[in-house]
């Protein structure tokens, strides 16, 4: 072995590394956790971005230690990282204020007032204003705490305020940048008049790159700490979904995945810049050249079975096995998963989860296929508001905890009228797919051979005898939101 690639992952619960080798196989991993996100008011999230930068450091430094021969030959890194956080530093690039992260919804009344200024806000970016994103939470700073809002020199999303601390350079790449409603995505560039918007410049902005490209060098001292040469490249890297669309290969048009995670996510690659605002779709850039993605995205997934596991006092696992058990069609009892609101199709943060249908036979396996169900059918709304966009989507893969279930799958396929493929065992996230971008940037290497596909363990067809009745189920799924919408909201 000549070289090997760092990725690192850097989440909201902690931070993954991962080490692999020309050929993109793993060498070794390490992880870290990070102090929990704090709720200072009820729908707000925040972070200290010193949490991110201490589990950085102790994931390396354990990679040191087991892996110190393949860790001395990185030539490459590559940063994912949660998106739209807001960091916002002085001129002496100290920290404001507590990061404003991806799930806070404070910011509803900001994203009105965008969108009432600039009229063509959704064209230029094109995505819908919602809390969660970047832009809005800045809106929000400067009106409720502006002499912080005076001091901010430079915005950073999360992954770029660790490179900064990796390398000294403010820099983001394409991906990340579209989630903060200030880039104009169909052009790769920031927007001045969405930077006005929210009383910025292009001053405040980190320089951006492609996720493939070079973005700075590790600083030599750093090196030095983990046994590195010296010129270790740091690649632009990636928003999280956009490195694990890297991860498992989901480059090209019609790729794509669905993800069973704590929120639900059903990606697909682009050739060209589709927005869907009507739908709420997330109309994004890729993390590689000339090549956008579009998201539906879902905020609770699994998350709605753990609900239901704290509700009935039985382990997520059970619950979908005893569902899988007793199965055999569509269930009476039908599930609104807005447990947290919900992004895609309703982009309403206000929304809140519902149960319909019950009866005296309603157990917990039963009210556990409905909460599947309701997942699905949030999925499948999701396919439907892509498929307006005039998308096509050829090819998805399964990945999340969520793909451990059969029945989830199953039930995921039938709905969306698609195989699913779900990948051999193996780690196919963002720090698989931020280390691919390492050694793409720091060899040059052409992204097609480096962002293969996975082996395939099973492929999941639907059930076309359920078809039928699950379409008449997902008709009457979507006619509960307008008929309860004010009483949910």
């Amino acid at each position: 072995m000549s070289a090997s690639y760092l990725g690192i992952d850097i989440g909201t619960s902690g931070v993954k590394v991962l080490l692999i080798d020309e050929k993109g196989r793993s060498l070794g991993e390490a992880a870290a956790a990070a102090t929990e996100p704090v709720r200072p008011h009820p729908g707000w999230s925040e972070q200290n971005p010193a949490d991110w930068w201490s589990a950085t450091l102790a994931a390396i430094d354990a990679l040191s230690k087991s892996h110190p021969a393949e860790l001395a030959l990185v030539r490459g890194i590559g940063l994912s990282g949660h998106m739209h956080g807001a960091t916002l530093l002085d001129r002496q690039d100290n920290v404001l204020r507590p990061c404003i992260l991806w799930n806070d919804g404070r910011a509803a009344a900001e994203c009105v007032e965008m969108e009432a200024t600039l009229p063509t806000l959704r064209a230029i970016a094109g995505n819908i204003a919602m809390p969660g994103f970047t832009a809005p939470k800045l809106a929000w700073v400067r009106k409720h705490e502006p002499d912080i809002f005076a001091k901010i020199a430079k915005v950073l999303l999360p992954k770029a305020y660790v490179r900064l601390l990796l390398s000294g350079e403010h820099v983001e790449d394409m991906s990340d940048a579209a989630g903060t409603l200030w880039l104009d995505v169909g052009k790769r560039d920031w927007s001045d008049e969405l930077l006005a918007v929210t009383g910025l410049d292009r001053s405040h902005m980190p320089r951006l790159v492609e996720g493939s490209a070079p973005a700075g060098a590790l600083k030599r001292e750093l090196a030095q700490r983990w046994g590195m040469q010296a010129n270790v490249v740091i690649a632009g890297g990636a928003g999280d979904n956009a490195a694990a669309a890297c991860g498992i290969g989901a480059i090209r048009p019609g790729e794509g995945f669905v993800s069973l995670g704590t929120s639900g996510v059903l990606f697909v690659s682009n050739d060209r810049f589709r927005p869907n605002t009507e739908g709420a779709v997330h109309a994004f850039c890729h993390a590689i050249p000339d090549t956008w993605h579009q998201m539906g995205v879902i905020l609770s997934a699994t998350d709605s079975l753990n609900w239901l596991s704290k509700i009935t006092g039985q382990k997520p696992a059970d619950l979908a096995g005893a569902a899988e058990a007793q199965f055999s069609g569509p269930g009476r009892e039908i599930f609104l998963p807005y447990l947290s609101g919900e992004r895609t199709p309703h982009n309403n943060a206000g929304a809140r989860g519902s149960l319909t249908g019950l009866s005296h036979l309603s157990d917990p396996a039963r009210l556990a296929q409905a909460v599947m169900e309701g997942v699905a059918f949030a999925f499948r709304d999701c396919q439907r508001v892509l498929n307006d966009a005039g998308t096509r989507i050829d090819r998805l893969l399964a990945v999340g905890g969520g793909s451990k279930s059969a029945l989830w799958l199953k039930l995921l396929a039938t709905n969306l009228a698609m195989e699913i493929a779900l990948p051999e065992d193996g780690d196919f996230g963002g720090a698989l797919g931020a280390a691919r971008l390492g050694l793409c940037a720091a060899e040059g290497a052409d992204l097609a051979t480096v962002m293969t596909m996975p082996a395939i363990k099973a492929v999941i067809v639907p059930d076309r005898a359920l078809s039928a009745a699950y379409t008449d189920q997902y008709q009457r799924y979507r006619a509960l939101y307008p008929a309860i919408e004010e009483a949910i909201s």
